[in-house]
C-alpha cells in the first residue's frame, strides 16, 4: 500500500511582508502569539502563513482552520483569501459554508468561535486564532485538541485587552520561552517601517484617543484596566459629591427593551448636578424628561423611537438636538468622554453612574472600536453623561440630527 504524498503548489503574494512581519509568522516554532497594532498587518501575514501550511501539507480531506470571534469576523478573512490567491489554485470556493478546497484536495475553513464545544473532534492540520484575545479560552483548549494527531501547527494574533485575559497570559509564558512558542509585538511603529502605515495617521489616532486605548491599539501595550477605555484610576479621581449648582446642559439616555432611561445633568464646571433612571411608558417618560430639563440645552437619544420623541420637545424648545447612535458615532462620544475623565475635567457621584464607568468596556473590531457595557449590564447612565458632555463642549455634531 503506498501513501499518497501531497500536492505541493505556491502563490504570489501581491503584498510583501516586511521583515519583521515575517518574523512574527513565519518561524519554525509549531506556536506563534503575537500582540499587536491594529492594521500592522498580522491578518494578511496569516493569510498567507495558513495558505502556505496548506500548500505544504495539504492533500485531499485535510482541513486548514480560520477561527474568529464571530462569523462576520471569518467571513472578512474568508473574503480576502479569495482576494488574495490564483483562481487556478482553487477548485471550489464556498460562501455559505465559507470554505475553500484547493487543487491539492485540502480545504480551508473559516470558522467561529463563538461556540467552542462545536470546534471539537475533526482533525486539523494547521490553524490561525484571529483576535484571539475576544474569544473564550474554551476555544483554544478545542482547535489544540483538533492539532493533536495531526501535530498541526497554529498562530495566535490580536489586539491586547487588558491583563486578565487568557492570551496574555500565554503571550508572557511564549515570550519568558516556553518551549514550541514563539513570541512577537508588532507596533504601529513596526508597521509605519514597513509601509503599511503613516506618521501622520498614528499622530492623528494619539490626539483623538484616550492614553490607554492608544496605547492598547497601537502600541500593543495591555493596561491594567482589562478594556475600561476610561481607566480605573482617572475615573476614581473624578468622585466626587454631586453639585448643587444649577445644570446648563442635559444629555438623555432613552430606554430600549430592558434598558433604563436616565437623564444627566452637568453645571457650569462639567461636574455632574442632575442624575434620574427610570423605566416607564413612553408618555410620562416624555413629560418627566421635559420637567427635568425645563428650557435648558438637551442632547438626546433620537435613535429608533426616540426620533418622534425629540421632534415633539423641539417644538417647545429649540436648544433640544437628537443625536442618532451607531458604531462609530458611539465611538466618538466615548473618547470624548475618556479624554474629560482622564484630564478630570468632569466630577462624578457615587452610585448607579460611576458603577457603570467602572463596568464598561471596549474592543477592537475590525471596522473600529466598540463601546459598551458587559453583557448583561447596563450603559444608560454612561451614554447620558457623555450626551451632557458633548453638548457642553459644543463638539461637532457628528451623528446629531
Amino acid at each position: 500500500m503506498t501513501t499518497e504524498s501531497p500536492t505541493k503548489f505556491t502563490a504570489t503574494f501581491k503584498r510583501k511582508l516586511y521583515p519583521k512581519q515575517r518574523a512574527a509568522i513565519f518561524n519554525d516554532a509549531r506556536y506563534a502569539i503575537v500582540e499587536a497594532s491594529t492594521k500592522s498587518g498580522k491578518t494578511h501575514a496569516c493569510i498567507e502563513w495558513l495558505f502556505t501550511e496548506m500548500s505544504k501539507h495539504g492533500r485531499a480531506g485535510r482541513n486548514f482552520w480560520w477561527v474568529a470571534p464571530t462569523y462576520n469576523q471569518s467571513k472578512i478573512a474568508y473574503n480576502r483569501l479569495i482576494r488574495s490567491v490564483p483562481k487556478s489554485v482553487i477548485t471550489k470556493a464556498n460562501q455559505f459554508e465559507l470554505s475553500v478546497t484547493f487543487k491539492n484536495g485540502a480545504i480551508i475553513r473559516h470558522l467561529s468561535a463563538e461556540k467552542p464545544d462545536g470546534l471539537y473532534g475533526e482533525d486539523c492540520y494547521g490553524a490561525v486564532l484571529d483576535e484571539c484575545t475576544r474569544m473564550r479560552e474554551e476555544a483554544w483548549y478545542a482547535i489544540r485538541s483538533t492539532l493533536t494527531a495531526t501535530h498541526g501547527r497554529a498562530r495566535l494574533i490580536g489586539n491586547v485587552k487588558g491583563k486578565k485575559n487568557w492570551a496574555y497570559r500565554v503571550a508572557r509564558r511564549a515570550e519568558a520561552g516556553e518551549p514550541d512558542w514563539h513570541y512577537a509585538r508588532l507596533t504601529a511603529q513596526d508597521a509605519i517601517g514597513g509601509g503599511v502605515l503613516t506618521e501622520e495617521e498614528i499622530e492623528d489616532a494619539k490626539r483623538s484617543l484616550p492614553t490607554d486605548v492608544f496605547k492598547e491599539l497601537y502600541e500593543a501595550e495591555p493596561s491594567d484596566d482589562a478594556g475600561n477605555p476610561f481607566g480605573v484610576d482617572a475615573i476614581n479621581l473624578c468622585v466626587g459629591e454631586i453639585s448643587q449648582k444649577p445644570s446648563i446642559v442635559f444629555g438623555v439616555d432613552l430606554a430600549k427593551s430592558v434598558d433604563w432611561t436616565c437623564i444627566v445633568g452637568l453645571d457650569e464646571d462639567s461636574n455632574v448636578s442632575y442624575f434620574d433612571r427610570f423605566q416607564t411608558d413612553w408618555e410620562s417618560t416624555e413629560r418627566r424628561i421635559k420637567n427635568a430639563i425645563g428650557n435648558e440645552s438637551a442632547l438626546i437619544d433620537s435613535t429608533g423611537v426616540g426620533d418622534p420623541i425629540v421632534e415633539r420637545m423641539q417644538k417647545d424648545n429649540h436648544t433640544i438636538e437628537g443625536f442618532k447612535f451607531t458604531s462609530s458615532s458611539k465611538q466618538q462620544l466615548m473618547e470624548g468622554l475618556a479624554v474629560a475623565i482622564q484630564n478630570q475635567e468632569i466630577a462624578i457621584p457615587s452610585g448607579v453612574l460611576l458603577q457603570e464607568l467602572l463596568d464598561f468596556e471596549y474592543e477592537f473590531t475590525r471596522t473600529g472600536t466598540k463601546y459598551s457595557a458587559p453583557s448583561g449590564l447596563h450603559d444608560d447612565a454612561v451614554c447620558a453623561l457623555a450626551l451632557a458632555l458633548m453638548k457642553t463642549k459644543n463638539r461637532p455634531s457628528f451623528g446629531i440630527w
